[in-house]
């Protein structure tokens, strides 16, 4: 790969793509696959969500489209690190198993060009609501569901007006005290992890909340997610950081056209519908 291509970076880190679940933005994510290039890329969990296919099976074509770009993109040479979120934790058994060229692992350390230590993971380890309250939890899913099934209506009227995307789900997060605390308290505790892991910054996902921000010392950095916001966190070759965002416009997108692929041999939607169902939280 070409460090001088355009929208080449030495890695990208994606989280919470959410296959399985209606409103995963998987046509940009397969456009911003498209169009960006690393050297490493880190999935940073919750990339299928089984909370939500164990409600409703939902897999579309699109969904094996991901993997399936994902995979050739490892067969091409890019490292690819696969970290399982709380939505997914079912792959947490098989912790450093390499699966079509894509390693899986409950955390992992990356060390950027100018040498410092990052220690990446989901997040949902140091969620209070989501190790010790499960149930409440999956009441709170539910109801951000219903909240993007508004979101989604929302922007049909403003697109159909001309008007661009907007999160209205987004607006009422941030817009609610507790739930700014509770942010607030998350990324705080990150922070103290990596410090305790003698790393000068932490990469999670979880919050759904792309930042990057300096607490303490130590550098806080959130991909965002693939539901609302369409954010990836990218090194650059200098061993600079930024957040990048990519909502490319749908009807362009689809007047490119998506090309169609078989799903992979080892993702079998029956038995990994098997999996989903049979594993205990």
């Amino acid at each position: 790969m070409s460090t001088d291509a355009p929208n080449a970076y030495r890695a990208i880190w994606i989280s919470d793509i959410h296959l399985g679940a209606r409103e995963s933005q998987t046509l940009r994510l397969l456009d911003f696959i498209k169009h960006h290039q690393s050297e490493q890329l880190y999935l940073v969990g919750d990339i299928f969500d089984g909370w939500a296919l164990k409600r409703r099976w939902l897999w579309s074509q699109q969904y094996n489209d991901v993997i399936q770009k994902l995979l050739r993109r490892a067969r091409k040479g890019c490292k690819i690190t696969y970290i399982p979120g709380n939505h997914d934790s079912f792959a947490r058994d098989y912790d450093g198993l390499k699966l079509g060229g894509i390693t899986i692992k409950r955390q992992t350390l990356h060390t950027t060009v100018d040498g410092r230590r990052l220690l990446v993971l989901h997040g949902d380890e140091f969620d209070g609501v989501v190790t010790n309250a499960r149930w409440l939890a999956e009441i709170g899913s539910v109801a951000y569901d219903f909240a993007l099934w508004l979101n989604r209506g929302f922007n049909w009227c403003r697109h159909r007006l001309g008007y661009d995307y907007w999160s209205l789900s987004a607006w009422l997060k941030n817009k609610v005290k507790n739930a700014v605390m509770y942010v607030d308290r998350f990324e705080e505790i990150l922070a103290a992890e990596a410090h305790r892991n003698k790393c000068d910054g932490i990469i999670c996902g979880h919050i759904h909340r792309a930042a990057i921000r300096a607490i303490g010392g130590i550098t806080y950095y959130n991909t965002g997610d693939w539901v609302e916001s369409c954010t990836a966190l990218v090194e650059h070759f200098d061993g600079s950081m930024e957040i990048v965002t990519w909502l490319p416009d749908l009807d362009s997108i689809a007047e490119a056209g998506t090309p169609q692929t078989r799903p992979p041999a080892f993702a079998d939607q029956l038995s990994f519908r098997r999996e989903l169902v049979s594993h205990e939280a």
